[in-house]
């Protein structure tokens, strides 16, 4: 199978790269440079060029700050939603599978129960808002298409929350950390096998939610790093997300729900903690550290 791997700098992008080459298939990665999803030329010339009809497209391409898009929703959009509805109209033409990265933020946050697949998207950001207009456009213009969203991702290929408290862990006696937003920290690695299980066992169509079981706080992901790396967790303080006010709000609960997983048979990922224990001393050691 030929891969075409778009946003191929970006952090989760890498490993599936890996993922998909250890998988056997043949990958291609395009950053930015290599690939504007905001031109529809470029992506239908792209696209026929690296893969065909069964092939596959991994959309990892994305306008990923958050806060910034506060004041660049428009710019956002050209990405998110514009940039998804030029990629999977690209793969459709061709015949070509397509999954899409998605994000927990496409719900409110309000909620107390793992969101499931089809629960109703409610964003509250302009980040939020571009992305669930994404998840749009790919079920609309692509039929064979798997929407993934992800959270709380971190990987040895990026900048991430647990690279950052590997860091403050040695630069201060104590860290404040957020004690009342919801997730699920996700190892990239995870997501990448995740993904290929998706496309190798040829699952349904639609919406998956590819994150780690298990929930935690950021300051419950603080802690743990601090112990896996061997330091104090008591270094870490819990505070209010009102101490840390941010141009989007953040989601509170995060948690996804993975019955869709479930029902087609495949494997979870590993839970949040199992996870960041194999990963840990590879993230922190990883490029740009």
């Amino acid at each position: 199978m030929r891969v075409l791997v778009t946003g191929g700098g970006g952090m989760l992008a890498r490993d599936v790269v890996e993922a998909c080459r250890t998988a056997g298939w043949t990958v291609t990665a395009v950053d930015r440079a290599g690939l504007d999803v905001t031109d529809p030329a470029a992506c239908t010339r792209v696209v026929a060029d690296a893969v065909g009809a069964g092939d596959l497209v991994v959309n990892t391409a994305a306008w990923t700050q958050v806060d910034a898009a506060e004041d660049a929703e428009p710019q956002a959009f050209a990405v998110n939603a514009v940039g998804a509805a030029n990629v999977a109209r690209a793969v459709a033409a061709v015949d070509a599978r397509l999954v899409h990265v998605s994000t927990d933020y496409v719900f409110d946050g309000l909620a107390d129960t793992p969101y499931a697949e089809d629960a109703p998207p409610a964003p509250r950001s302009a980040y939020g808002r571009t992305k669930a207009a994404g998840e749009w456009a790919v079920a609309a213009l692509a039929p064979r298409h798997h929407i993934v969203r992800t959270a709380w991702l971190y990987g040895a290929g990026g900048s991430s929350f647990v690279r950052t408290m590997a860091r403050l862990a040695t630069e201060r006696d104590t860290v404040n950390v957020v004690d009342d937003q919801r997730g699920q920290p996700t190892w990239t690695a995870d997501l990448a096998d995740a993904v290929v299980a998706l496309v190798r066992e040829d699952a349904a169509p639609g919406i998956y939610h590819g994150t780690s079981t298990g929930e935690a706080t950021w300051y419950d992901l603080a802690r743990e790093v601090f112990r896996l790396l061997g330091h104090d967790p008591d270094r870490v303080r819990p505070v209010g997300t009102d101490q840390y006010p941010t141009p989007a709000p953040r989601p509170a609960y995060s948690v996804l729900g993975h019955d869709r997983w479930r029902r087609e048979g495949l494997p979870l990922l590993p839970r949040w903690d199992d996870a960041l224990a194999r990963a840990v001393h590879d993230v922190v050691g990883g490029p740009s550290a």
